[in-house]
């Protein structure tokens, strides 16, 4: 059994007009990509290679994610300001606007993403209350879980944490994403030479688009 891990930084995004927000890289860490007008994507992956050198599929036993803190907001923060924050790991690479349909609708059809490519997927939606908007921080109000853990015997894991802002311009002008760490526990086993074989066909066929590292 192996634990596996990948983190993504500190997120720090400022709103220049109602909004229009903007990544402050001086100030986060980790590679976030800005990917529309409120929209922010932190990817990286899993490298499985050396399992998949050995003809061993990887069986998932459990995954999650790891962060210290809630989105912090600004005192300008008012009941009703929002964000959305999703967490996915992938057997197959998502363009950034595949990200946004599967962190607005799941993984659900006609989603770009299926549900047997999803190792895990959650999806949180934050708001701004009455009694915590004078401090400007947000409360959880819904989280939704799209994973399947479905064994792959792909060489790879991708790891997206995507930020969608609000777009009708909420009254603060900053907004912090504390660091977040994705956690895989797995366990790479022999399967039978068919099974194994059509499982690397399918693993292929997923990732045909070339990566961006």
């Amino acid at each position: 059994m192996k634990i596996l891990a990948k983190e993504h930084g500190l997120g720090f995004f400022t709103q220049t007009a109602p909004g229009n927000w903007e990544f402050a890289g001086a100030n986060s860490s980790g590679y976030w990509e800005q990917t529309g007008p409120f929209t922010f994507v932190s990817s990286t992956y899993f490298d499985l290679a050396g399992m998949s050198m050995d003809d061993k599929t990887l069986f998932f036993e459990a995954a999650g994610t790891q962060t210290a803190l809630p989105p912090a907001g600004t005192a300008a923060a008012v009941a009703g300001d929002a964000l959305v924050i999703a967490d996915l790991m992938t057997t197959s690479p998502l363009t950034p606007e595949e990200l946004l349909f599967v962190t607005a609708f799941g993984n659900f059809p006609p989603a770009p993403l299926a549900f047997q490519e999803t190792v895990y997927g959650k999806i949180d939606s934050w708001v701004v209350h009455l009694d915590t908007g004078t401090w400007g921080s947000y409360t959880l109000t819904n989280s939704e879980l799209i994973g399947s853990m479905m064994p792959t015997a792909s060489d790879r894991v991708y790891s997206y944490r995507v930020v969608i802002l609000s777009p009708v311009g909420p009254t603060e002008s900053e907004i912090t994403i504390a660091a977040a760490r994705h956690l895989l526990q797995a366990k790479a086993k022999e399967e039978p030479d068919h099974e194994y074989m059509m499982r690397l066909l399918r693993s292929y066929q997923l990732q045909q688009e070339p990566d961006v590292d």
